[in-house]
């Protein structure tokens, strides 16, 4: 009797053993489910917090260089010179508009000085150009800034020496186009010596039409 358990267990074999495919298939997704996995789409770590990004710190360098006072002063001093020799210019303009004289009337003693010394004039453009022009020792501003003083002193002369050449006379159409002439001459002046004048005060370069790259060529 005892050897019919034993058939009966003999008939129905044993249950199968648990195999570890679901674990291992479940253990794989959620390996490949974890936010490190290096496969995983980037869309997925989109919960982390990323790393600020760190701008790079930007150094602005200003080489601001202000120009001395002295040297503005010199500078300003220096236009001057064309500008009471080109007082003789607008004769006409005063002679038709006797209150613009007003203006000019602190100068007028400054300029016959130069014209009753002799030589005055000579004198003083030699000296602007060899003290300061053609001396180390002062700064490129100054030195540039006497040299274009020069070179307008120089040009002022043109108009002088044509009107001697062509003697327009005192009547007719030469005498008027000599008189546009002188007036435009003096209005030329004018502005340049204010335009420059008040550029050298305030430390900036002055550059005047046709006389700057002349002066820079002789420096």
């Amino acid at each position: 009797m005892a050897s019919i358990p034993l058939l009966r267990l003999s008939l129905h074999p044993p249950p199968p053993k648990p195999t570890l495919t679901t674990t291992h298939t479940h253990h794989k997704t959620h390996l490949l489910n974890h936010p490190l996995h290096p496969k995983l789409p980037t869309k997925f770590l989109t919960h982390q917090n990323p790393l600020p990004k760190t701008r790079p710190i930007k150094t602005q360098i200003t080489n601001k260089t202000t120009t001395p006072a002295t040297d503005r002063l010199i500078s300003a001093v220096g236009y001057f010179l064309p500008f009471i020799n080109g007082l003789q210019y607008g004769r006409f303009l005063f002679t038709q508009y006797p209150p613009l004289t007003l203006l000019f009337e602190p100068l007028i003693p400054i300029f016959s000085l130069l014209k009753t010394v002799p030589y005055a004039s000579f004198i003083a453009f030699f000296s602007l150009y060899l003290g300061v022009v053609r001396n180390p020792s002062f700064s490129h501003y100054v030195r540039f800034n006497a040299m274009q003083a020069l070179v307008l002193d120089v040009l002022l002369v043109l108009p002088l020496l044509l009107q001697r050449i062509f003697t327009p006379g005192r009547s007719g159409f030469g005498f008027k186009l000599m008189v546009m002439g002188h007036n435009g001459v003096f209005v030329f002046v004018v502005f340049c010596f204010v335009y420059s004048f008040v550029s050298s005060l305030l430390g900036k370069t002055p550059y005047l039409p046709f006389v700057a790259d002349a002066a820079g060529r002789q420096l």
